[in-house]
């Protein structure tokens, strides 16, 4: 990763208290690394995505609140963390959604439909799976993920190189009072938000059918929270949450309010299946 977050580092030394084990998988020639908590049960196993330039490591506030025998997958993607960086690679959100559906069969996930979550850049790829992979996805939570409306980043003339950086790095820092370092040139940025990627999730988002989630910050600087209202009108089954006085880093501005979210709705959704089940 080209950004270091102190606050999440720090987060990393909680993962014994929490009951978490990081693993790796290989998988051809790639090499993911995730971590994971229980085992796999009668209720659907969750997969968390996080977002550009984080890694696994951001979920850790949210699951302290999740029950300790719910099965949690937290990954990291392509590109991030511990898993393979090819720097020939695409990562567009559809070629991002391939290489999870290469994660997906090689864990096993998907013997059971699972609940898909996904913040910020990982809502838009988590987005694109569940309509790419429906009879994967039971239920999908998106926290402020990426896509067309993204007005002060992509609606801009993206400078390259060290101008890019400086811009980028002007642009996060408006966004947030956390600080971090920045290395290497962000070529997955430049992928992620090209024209052939950013609508990826507004052009796929009427074949989503599974139930979903969707939580904004209102004061979002990054991804206009308009989002929000775009998507609920084109997924069928979908519930709409803004949260008050909370920016874009959902889960570090407000760890325990959305983990209380997800968790709500994935109960909710547990509960139907089962009242379906019986009837």
């Amino acid at each position: 990763s080209w950004m270091t977050w102190p606050l999440v580092i720090a987060g990393c030394t909680g993962r014994l208290s929490l009951g978490v084990k990081v693993k790796y998988l290989n998988s051809e020639d790639y090499r993911f690394r995730y971590f994971t908590r229980g085992k796999p049960g009668s209720q659907p196993s969750v997969l968390m995505l996080h977002g550009f330039s984080l890694n696994k490591d951001m979920w850790l506030n949210t699951i302290e609140v999740f029950p300790k025998d719910l099965h949690l997958v937290c990954l990291d993607l392509p590109g991030h963390g511990g898993t393979t960086r090819l720097l020939a690679e695409s990562h567009t959100a559809v070629a991002q959604a391939k290489r999870i559906h290469q994660f997906v069969q090689c864990a096993g996930l998907n013997h059971n439909p699972f609940h898909l979550v996904g913040m910020s850049m990982g809502g838009m790829v988590a987005g694109v799976y569940a309509a790419l992979y429906p009879a994967h996805i039971s239920s999908l939570a998106l926290l402020c993920p990426a896509g067309k409306y993204l007005h002060q980043i992509a609606a801009l003339s993206i400078p390259c190189g060290p101008l890019y950086v400086k811009f980028f790095y002007k642009m996060v820092r408006k966004c947030t009072r956390l600080k971090f370092k920045m290395k290497g040139r962000p070529k997955g940025f430049l992928d992620l938000t090209s024209s052939e990627s950013r609508y990826s999730l507004h052009d796929n988002m009427r074949k989503i059918k599974a139930p979903t989630q969707i939580i904004w910050g209102k004061e979002d600087k990054v991804f206009d929270s308009s989002g929000a209202g775009i998507l609920a009108a084109a997924i069928p089954n979908s519930q709409v949450h803004f949260l008050e006085k909370c920016g874009h880093f959902i889960t570090l501005e407000r760890p325990r309010t959305s983990a209380k979210l997800l968790l709500e709705f994935y109960k909710l959704v547990c509960d139907s299946a089962e009242q379906k089940k019986v009837a």
